[in-house]
């Protein structure tokens, strides 16, 4: 049968072809602005970033820069001292890396895979060390070994001799490692601990059944599979070693970063430093590449395991428990224990020589730039998180990725970075006002800025993590009731975030507080640090008044870290 025919009149029929060009229009208009909005979140997430990356590329930028002056300054540094520096932290970084890899893995072993008494306290106790700044650890045990410490005192005393030819100088190199150990260990700790958990429980328990000895299980698939978080691990605590200042100035022990400092600050030439400072990044940006690299080359897909740990555990007794037991306890002396019981008693044997109608201001200087820094960082990685979320894409994730890539540079080299830039802005203000001065550099706005970029891929973690909990349904569930954007953001996720973001800004506060080498070097005048007093004290050997501040500085440590140990007691 034939189609009927249509009876729509031609006035009818204009009207449905209007009501049709309509909604096309409308879609239109939508899909425009669903890609203007997707293009201003993506906006939203490189601007944080590259702000970030100004300082990098001022020490880029320092490399084509310079004068016969520089290269003069170089050559001697070269022909002189340079490959000392670099000797001291190569030999440095090889024995950290092997040392807590022995104390990180082993330990991680122990506490995941071995039932021992006392193995629940060392589980979380074992995170400790991260409280103790490593140049607050360094103050302590050099007060402890030197020559006219306790225990050289004691055993000349014991064997009735004037000097100990054989007892090691703790103001060495290898000083400095041993110091770098105790402090970082627990990087690695807690990311291989991690790994034997979730990956290759039924796995090791597969290879026990097929007639492999524990050692044997251990070394052919444990290991292999926490290798990622293994190399991670470490490639994080080599990059803290190139990074630190303190310990390694107050011993004495030349590395490159305080060769940065000597070219900037002896020599007078902040181009020949920050050239130097070029070289120091483009170490850790391979090392980063490295990381990246050996993890990506890796997949392991385990199944998953019951809630509380390893299916089975190995019970330990007699003298295997000891043995283990001596095992956890020795990194918990060396790298929070003993450092914190030495400054707590040079502290009380000094009470009264600490100036006290000074130490408000230290500790008000302290927590004024560690809370602006704080809460600046929470804000750009809430503004970055959110923005990936909503606008997901490569540019985005490269973002992200630069953002993250601040974590590793040392701080010294984040200050050549800023002053670059704040020094030519200040002479552009100059140029345009007619007046000369400093509008920026040497403020406390610099120095913030430094935090952040130092500091701002810890918060970003938090905050990531946090919205990663968050599912993709809700957004939808809120768009359809007409919430979207930053309404969305007040009134959906920052509720939802609020415990992610108050501990990316705790982590940041914390680190802040113990950052040294951008202190050092941006603070403005009078405006010292607990971290700037207690360095400045500890070089004028006056370590019992340098322990009061240094204490500050682990209390307030102690706070994130007692936050994360409760997480891993409530995670087993």
């Amino acid at each position: 049968m034939p189609p009927p025919l249509s009876t729509d009149t031609p006035a009818e029929m204009q009207e449905l072809a209007s009501s049709v060009r309509h909604v096309e229009a409308a879609s239109w208009r939508q899909r425009v602005r669903a890609r203007g909005t997707a293009w201003l979140w993506q906006w939203a997430a490189v601007v944080p970033a590259l702000i970030v990356l100004v300082p990098m590329f001022g020490i880029v930028a320092a490399l084509g820069a310079g004068d016969a002056g520089t290269r003069a300054v170089l050559a001697h540094m070269l022909g002189t001292v340079l490959p000392e520096y670099l000797l001291n932290s190569l030999r440095i970084t090889a024995v950290v890396a092997a040392g807590v890899s022995v104390l990180g893995v082993g330990t991680a072993w122990l506490v995941a895979h071995c039932a021992f008494p006392g193995r629940r306290l060392f589980e979380w106790a074992l995170i400790l060390p991260l409280a103790v700044p490593a140049y607050v650890t360094a103050y302590a045990y050099t007060d402890f070994l030197q020559f006219s410490g306790p225990v050289q005192s004691a055993l000349r005393a014991a064997s009735g001799v004037d000097r100990l030819p054989w007892f090691p100088e703790i103001r060495s190199w290898y000083g400095a490692a041993l110091v770098f150990i105790g402090a970082f260990y627990p990087y690695v700790y807690l990311l291989v601990r991690t790994a034997f958990i979730e990956r290759g429980r039924r796995l090791f328990d597969a290879a026990r059944t097929l007639g492999c000895s524990p050692w044997q299980a251990f070394a052919r698939v444990a290991l292999p599979m926490a290798r990622p978080a293994w190399v991670a691990g470490v490639a994080l605590v080599l990059m803290e070693t190139l990074a630190d200042y303190g310990a390694v100035a107050y011993f004495g022990v030349p590395t490159f970063t305080t060769g940065i400092y000597r070219a900037w600050l002896s020599m007078g030439d902040r181009v020949a430093a920050a050239q130097l400072a070029a070289m120091l990044m483009l170490a850790v940006l391979l090392l980063l590449v490295f990381e990246a690299r050996s993890r990506s080359r890796l997949r392991y897909y385990g199944a998953g395991a019951r809630r509380g740990g390893l299916e089975t555990r190995v019970t330990l007794r007699g003298a295997r428990a000891a043995a283990a037991v001596a095992a956890c306890v020795v990194p918990l002396l060396l790298g929070f224990l003993i450092p914190t019981a030495i400054m707590a008693r040079l502290a009380l044997q000094e009470l009264d020589q600490v100036p006290w109608e000074r130490y408000g201001g230290w500790v008000w200087n302290t927590v004024r730039l560690a809370g602006a820094a704080a809460l600046v960082a929470a804000f750009a990685a809430v503004l970055l998180g959110y923005a990936q979320r909503q606008a997901p894409g490569r540019l985005g994730r490269i973002a992200a990725r630069l953002v993250s890539v601040g974590y590793a540079i040392p701080g010294a080299v984040i200050a050549l970075g800023i002053l670059g830039p704040v020094l030519g802005l200040d002479t552009w203000l100059g140029d345009i006002f007619g007046a000369r001065g400093l509008v920026f550099s040497g403020t406390a706005g610099v120095v913030v800025y430094a935090y952040l970029v130092r500091f701002l891929p810890a918060a970003l973690q938090s905050v990531e993590a946090g919205l990663a909990r968050i599912p993709p349904s809700l957004d939808a569930s809120a768009r359809s009731l007409g919430v979207g954007g930053w309404a969305m953001l007040r009134r959906i996720h920052l509720p939802l975030l609020r415990g992610s973001v108050l501990t990316a800004a705790l982590l940041v506060f914390v680190d802040v507080m113990k950052e040294l080498p951008a202190t050092l070097a941006l603070r403005p005048f009078n405006m010292d640090t607990l971290a700037v007093v207690a360095s400045h004290l500890a070089a004028d050997e006056r370590l019992g008044e340098a322990a009061i501040p240094a204490l500050t500085l682990v209390a307030v440590g102690l706070v994130p870290v007692l936050v994360l140990a409760r997480a891993i007691a409530r995670g087993r």
